[in-house]
């Protein structure tokens, strides 16, 4: 069965007088306690997700925290390797970092071109991986540069990393450097006839292990599935007209974003689920959608395929 998270940034309440880390902390408590073992949470314009992860990391034991995903550029790849190193200390050994590069258009708040993205992620990745196997990083020399100077003591095992790649070029980059991908919106066609071939290609070229393919989807287990994917359709609409995932939609035949989204009864959704696992991917990255009951039906069910992936 494949490996289930949920995203932890999809239902927050919100509210201009609450306390968002307070939320994050008991939407990961409920989703552990439904017996789910991994929570995701991507990086916005807001908080910081690998702050909040720290804070989450020593109130909900024993679950992986999956970060999907920090944007780069605006980072430098020393300070991020700080970042990732302490959560990873903050929570003995539970962060998978995610990186990515957003996308046109939405990169420019931060005042940087959105220009050469695969080599600017390339260069990224030639700083911080080595950091965090506690490596000097290439070409570094003089104060803060040594392996002891940058090492964050408990933060073992190395912090995995992550792509969010679905072009072809990305792709082979996550194979080549990293642990795998985080696919965002990516359908079946995609998964299977796309992302696993050119990352698991990349990956043995490289003498790498059998990549992590996460695929992010919205789901749920519902009475009403038209009315979740005409509201999912809605809500989402600003990433069909992104180029990206666009493409992704257009390679599926989908008309829109409510053709990707998984809704149905018990069985329909675990079916679901089952033919992207048979396809390739390593875990699904679920949003929960609908409305409270919907969610609340969704995340049971997915407590009960969890428990059946340990069994």
């Amino acid at each position: 069965m494949i490996r289930i998270g949920v995203n932890l940034a999809v239902g927050l309440i919100h509210a201009p007088d609450g306390n968002v880390i307070d939320e994050l902390v008991q939407h990961a408590r409920s989703v552990a306690a439904a017996g789910v073992r991994t929570v995701w949470l991507p990086q916005g314009y807001d908080h910081d997700t690998l702050t909040a992860y720290a804070a989450i990391a020593r109130e909900v034991p024993g679950v992986e925290l999956g970060v999907s995903v920090v944007v780069v550029q605006p980072r430098h790849p020393r300070v991020l390797a700080a970042q990732a190193q302490t959560v990873q200390a903050a929570s003995h050994g539970r962060l998978t970092l995610g990186l990515g590069v957003s996308h046109p258009g939405l990169l420019e708040v931060y005042g940087i071109p959105f220009v050469r993205p695969v080599d600017a992620l390339r260069e990224h990745l030639d700083v911080l991986l080595p950091i965090l196997h506690g490596e000097r990083a290439p070409g570094a020399t003089g104060p803060g540069s040594s392996p002891e100077e940058t090492s964050v003591r408990g933060a073992i095992p190395a912090v995995p990393v992550l792509l969010g790649a679905l072009g072809p070029r990305m792709l082979r980059l996550a194979g080549e450097r990293t642990s795998g991908t985080i696919t965002f919106l990516a359908g079946p066609r995609t998964i299977g006839e796309h992302v696993v071939p050119l990352l698991t290609a990349a990956a043995e070229s490289a003498g790498r292990a059998r990549p992590r393919v996460v695929a992010g989807l919205p789901v749920a287990v519902t009475t009403d599935p038209d009315r979740v994917r005409a509201e999912v359709a809605s809500a989402y609409a600003g990433y069909a007209a992104l180029p990206t995932y666009r493409t992704a939609l257009d390679r599926e035949g989908f008309a829109g974003l409510a053709d990707i989204v998984i809704a149905g009864d018990e069985d329909e959704v675990a079916d679901a689920l089952q033919r992207y696992a048979d396809l390739g991917a390593t875990d699904v990255l679920v949003s929960l959608v609908g409305d409270a009951k919907d969610r609340d039906r969704t995340l049971r069910l997915l407590g009960e395929l969890s428990a059946r992936e340990i069994s």
